[in-house]
């Protein structure tokens, strides 16, 4: 049986390697020594495989990509030191297995859309240390997505159950940096986020709080310009269920950017710290909540795409519906989200077809299988998807951005055949200005091209 031997969380800059930094990495002594220590405790653990989960390989919104091969390489090349190469074989057996775990658990990964093939310094930097004392494990690279941290957790229990059920010895390393905003001189400045952001997170990993980790302020992050929670999440999720010794090695921000190196310990299982279970029960009683209170047109909407999905078929209008569905025309927009994150979004302006009930069947099709932003959903997505259905009221031509409001009313921006439109009452849209310059986004529209605007009313339906 497989078992995950420790885990750490480490940093990533490439200034803490001699032959890169040329005297500055002396300003981050702390981080070096806890770097050497955590070092000479994987050659004594001495772990088959080691890995490394980093947010600068290849990344996508809704897809975990593992970097692919026989064998991973890299060097430091870009930052001037060629001669420091590094290559390692890939377990190519265990990464088998987490894919398959991750498909049980609804998540896509894999080692497809590769856009880069050798190493990250996310996953060289770490690795340089390791090397000076040990050598012979095998690697898995594994890149961050922009899914929700409550899935990158998931993600890193399948990792646990891959392990467990190999027969491997696994050390796994979380890389990131904390805020990139600590000081004035920094790469990004300072932000008051930023301190805060890396005490929180120093605190909770102290005290292995995974669950506030997990729930941590979206916008703290974003004003922070943190760098590693995905990565952590994932660390933490491979965790899952087991109680864990945590102890802060080192933190300091001596470049403006938060470095932070944890070794965590498992000891023993812990089921009060089994957040999957947490989770997987919050979120079915959340699904069985929404079922409970649809509106026949919440309903039309998900029993189209559901059909569409497991049988390939568009169903017919159903006859018992309320009149306006029948009797109406209107533009329709199906919205589908999982998880929280939009999942597909699609609809009409002006009505194509010949009542709001068809209208509804047709964009939830589109909105599951033909949104271009996404992959076409799955069967296995199903029960994880929630439903909104807005019907468009007739758009109204307007002079000037003050007319909108961006809770009342929906916005059209138009120049001859291009066209955007953009909902109201968004999340992370508060200002008719960012309503605007998001619909000319949309329509391919620059910002100094003419325009013409119009608003319009919605009923949302959940």
């Amino acid at each position: 049986m497989g078992e995950i031997l420790k885990a750490y969380i480490v940093p990533h800059p490439p200034i803490i390697i001699p032959e890169i930094g040329k005297g500055e990495q002396n300003n981050a002594s702390a981080t070096i020594n806890a770097y050497e220590e955590i070092a000479r405790q994987i050659k004594e653990l001495s772990p088959q495989t080691i890995i490394i989960t980093t947010p600068h390989g290849t990344a996508y919104a809704d897809y975990i990509h593992i970097l692919p091969g026989k064998k991973l390489s890299g060097s430091f090349k870009n930052f001037g030191a060629p001669e420091l190469s590094f290559e390692f074989e890939n377990d190519l057996e265990l990464i088998e297995s987490i894919k398959e775990n991750a498909l049980t658990c609804g998540i896509e990964a894999g080692t497809l859309g590769a856009r880069e093939k050798e190493l990250d310094h996310g996953s060289l930097v770490p690795l340089y240390y390791i090397s000076k004392y040990f050598t012979d494990f095998s690697l898995i690279r594994i890149s961050i997505a922009g899914l929700p941290l409550k899935q990158l957790y998931v993600f890193g229990s399948c990792i646990q159950k891959a392990v467990t059920s190999s027969d491997k010895k696994v050390v796994f390393i979380g890389s990131g940096d904390l805020s990139h905003r600590l000081k004035e001189d920094g790469p990004y400045g300072f932000a008051e986020e930023g301190p805060a952001f890396d005490e929180f997170l120093v605190e909770n990993i102290k005290a292995a709080d995974f669950k506030k980790l997990l729930d941590i302020d979206e916008r703290l992050c974003e004003q922070a310009g943190e760098c590693g929670l995905r990565s952590f999440a994932m660390l933490a999720g491979a965790l899952n269920g087991y109680r864990v010794k945590s102890k802060v090695l080192s933190y300091e921000g001596p470049f403006g950017v938060g470095y932070m190196i944890a070794e965590l310990t498992l000891d023993g299982r812990d089921l009060s710290r089994d957040l999957i279970s947490f989770y997987e029960e919050s979120h079915k009683h959340e699904i069985e909540a929404t079922r409970k209170a649809e509106d026949p047109y919440v309903t039309l909407a998900r029993t189209a795409l559901e059909n569409f999905v497991k049988k390939g078929k568009v169903i017919p209008v159903p006859d018992y519906l309320p009149e306006e569905m029948l009797n109406r025309k209107a533009g329709v927009f199906v919205s589908i989200t999982k998880h929280g994150q939009l999942r597909g979004c699609i609809g009409t302006i002006s009505p194509v077809t010949d009542s709001i009930a068809e209208e509804i069947i047709q964009n939830a099709i589109s909105s599951g299988t033909r949104d271009p932003r996404f992959n076409p959903v799955k069967d296995y997505e199903l029960k994880d998807l929630i439903y909104s259905v807005d019907v468009l009221g007739e758009p109204e031509p307007i002079k000037s951005i003050d007319e909108l409001d961006v809770k009342r009313y929906g916005v059209i921006v138009s120049n001859g055949y291009r066209r955007g439109l953009l909902l109201p009452d968004l999340d992370g849209v508060d200002t008719p200005q960012q309503q605007v310059d998001i619909a000319l986004a949309k329509a391919g529209i620059g910002k100094n091209e003419e325009y013409s605007l119009e608003r319009f009313e919605v009923v949302r339906h959940r």
